[in-house]
């Protein structure tokens, strides 16, 4: 019997010794190799074009990189162009990209209105176009981003533990809006007021723009502090921004006196200032997620087929709280040395 069952083992063996040559020359399994072939055909020499508002702050600077290295690594062709700040540069450089149809068009959109009719444009001649953080009054195949309404009333209830009814402060908030037609702006706004309207304790003492710029911050807190030494706190839009903000605060001597609280993407740079104490706290909304969500959403769109616009999706990040507790390590990204 012993024996027996040792001859089967050996037949055994040498059959499945004989059949690994094919086996091996099959490359896994059936489905892995359909998953794989169906996935290059889709992508493989595709364009993903990035249109950011500006290059050369870490937010524009961290979804590019990352765009960068996941479109290259799935055989895809890279482009971007840098608006600078510019609206009109932004629009022409658009206009020509949508004339070039690359498979799939990112864009930060400046205001509402800009570059509507040429985000609709390129839908219509089958480029898929994902709107990243701030949104067009297109509504495009996907937006990438924030939930500003959100941002704004997480924002706002933030501040009225510190300053509102029963806390012993003035009440008194400057507010600090980037653009005032950015999508980021308008919403980010009204997620605010809807929360500090609730409490009578709370006076918006000034809410103007600083068009995304630290040195007009700066200069419009500085009149702001003047005007209203006893400021409870400051809510600016985009940490840069604010920055400027915290410095005039800090030139008068009142930041351990006023709460600074900002929306940012979570950079070191956002860090350093949480740990410095020019922040309170900031609103990271995560840019390298935001920046692998996009990737992730172009190629999902290209290998559906599905018609450009023609089912629109929103993927919103989930924001964090950084503070000096956790406002390091892999809380915050680090663009790399050039």
């Amino acid at each position: 019997m012993a024996r027996l069952w040792l001859k089967m083992m050996v037949g055994a063996s040498v059959a499945v010794a004989a059949a690994l040559p094919a086996i091996a020359q099959e490359s896994g399994t059936k489905t892995a190799r359909e998953l794989r072939a169906a996935t290059d055909a889709a992508l493989k020499g595709k364009t993903l074009a990035y249109v950011p508002i500006a290059l050369g702050v870490p937010l524009a600077d961290e979804w590019g990189r990352v765009l960068k290295e996941e479109a290259e690594w799935r055989g895809m062709k890279f482009v971007v162009r840098d608006p600078n700040n510019n609206p009109s540069a932004m629009q022409q450089a658009v206009s020509a990209l949508v004339d070039e149809k690359p498979a799939v068009l990112v864009v930060q959109n400046p205001s509402v209105t800009l570059l509507m009719k040429d985000l609709k444009r390129a839908e219509s001649q089958g480029t898929y176009v994902l709107q990243i953080n701030m949104s067009s009054n297109y509504k495009s195949s996907a937006f990438v981003g924030a939930d500003w309404g959100e941002i704004g009333r997480m924002l706002a209830t933030e501040v009225v533990k510190q300053c509102g009814t029963g806390t012993g402060k003035s009440g008194k908030v400057q507010i600090v809006q980037g653009e005032l037609t950015a999508a980021a702006s308008v919403d980010q706004v009204g997620g605010i007021m809807e929360v500090l309207n609730k409490d009578p304790a709370i006076k918006v003492v000034s809410n103007q723009a600083a068009n995304w710029d630290a040195n007009t911050a700066l200069n419009l807190t500085a009149t702001v502090i003047q005007q209203h030494p006893d400021l409870c706190a400051s809510i600016g839009f985009w940490t840069i921004m604010q920055s400027g903000a915290a410095q005039a605060i800090r030139n008068a001597g009142k930041i351990d006196q006023v709460k600074v609280y900002a929306s940012g993407e979570g950079s070191q740079l956002d860090c350093d200032q949480v740990n410095q104490g020019n922040f309170t706290k900031v609103l990271s909304y995560k840019a390298t997620e935001q920046g692998h969500t996009l990737a992730m959403t172009a190629i999902t769109l290209l290998q559906t087929g599905l018609k450009p616009g023609t089912h629109p999706v929103a993927l919103f990040t989930r924001p964090i709280w950084l503070d000096k507790s956790n406002a390091s390590g892999g809380n915050c990204f680090q663009l790399p040395k050039k």
